[in-house]
């Protein structure tokens, strides 16, 4: 792999507030869920039926736009 290729694997979509997003190997009957925030690495998300404070603290790597 060239040092060019190794920059590109190492960038992360921007995944910005109330946009919606699935973890990796979710169950298709889960819902996606709303990003609330993201930093660090990390991200909070929640599902819209757990009310507003209710969120899940997941690593970024995790999740894919929905």
């Amino acid at each position: 792999m060239s040092n060019h290729q190794i920059q590109l694997s190492k960038v992360v979509p921007l995944l910005r507030p109330g946009t919606f997003v699935t973890l990796e190997n979710q169950p298709s009957d889960l819902p996606p869920f709303q990003v609330l925030r993201c930093r660090g690495g990390r991200c909070w998300v929640r599902q819209q039926a757990w009310g507003h404070h209710v969120q899940w603290e997941v690593e970024h790597g995790r999740l894919n736009a929905a």
